[in-house]
């Protein structure tokens, strides 16, 4: 299930990371980089404890605001007005 599918189920992804001559260290390092990268430590927290619904909408809210802040400060900086 993926994103958008319904909106309460999990988003299923397969992660694989391949060990290579027994370098688990390095192993690891690729699958918390990738668990990083995917958002799965914050989800893993945010699931940790019952958020109330206004919680949510006040955190998304915010979680919005802060993404179209920083795509406008993206454009002015590739148009040069920073």
């Amino acid at each position: 299930m993926h994103r958008g599918d319904a909106p309460n189920e999990w988003r299923r992804t397969i992660v694989q990371i391949v060990v290579r001559d027994n370098n688990v260290e390095q192993a690891l390092r690729a699958l918390k980089k990738k668990m990083q990268r995917e958002g799965m430590f914050r989800e893993m927290k945010a699931r940790q404890y019952f958020e109330k619904p206004s919680e949510k909408k006040a955190r998304q809210r915010a979680e919005a605001v802060r993404r179209a802040r920083k795509l406008a400060r993206k454009r002015a900086q590739r148009e040069g007005l920073v």
